[in-house]
């Protein structure tokens, strides 16, 4: 039970990781009448998610696992895809709003199989992520 709570944290380490360098992306080249707006919410985002990402690495090695910790882990474990660069700023909202429900969804198995405290700290993630879900499709609505 143990092994796979680790393997799935450890997706979530490799999720944030890519995360983390995508919002910073977006932020870096949101373009238009909303660049301001969007410049601010993914500095937020990103600054976020380091906390999240830290978190989590900190927890999987508090149980004795070993998070992933390179580019190369984060792209082979992850289920967040990377940025094209290509995107508008509307499809920046909408794959950020995906990737943080994708999350959301990936960590209600951590609540199945995981310890109270790092179920709290799963939960405490996915209530902000509900939060940002909330207002990124009150923005594209």
């Amino acid at each position: 039970m143990m092994d796979k709570l680790l393997t799935l944290l450890n997706r979530e380490v490799a999720n944030f990781g890519v995360l983390y360098t995508k919002l910073h992306n977006f932020h870096w080249f949101v373009k238009g009448t909303q660049f301001y707006t969007l410049h601010e919410l993914y500095e937020k985002l990103y600054d976020e998610v380091t906390e999240h990402f830290d978190a989590v690495a900190e927890r999987m090695l508090m149980l004795g696992g070993k998070p992933a910790a390179t580019l190369k882990e984060f792209l082979e474990l992850a289920t967040v895809k990377e940025a094209k660069g290509t995107e508008s700023s509307a499809e920046m909202i909408t794959e950020t709003l995906h990737d943080f429900e994708l999350i959301v969804k990936e960590l209600d198995e951590v609540l199945e199989i995981g310890d109270e405290v790092t179920k709290d700290l799963a939960i405490g993630i996915q209530a902000s992520f509900q939060k940002h879900i909330w207002m990124l499709k009150t923005y594209l609505s």
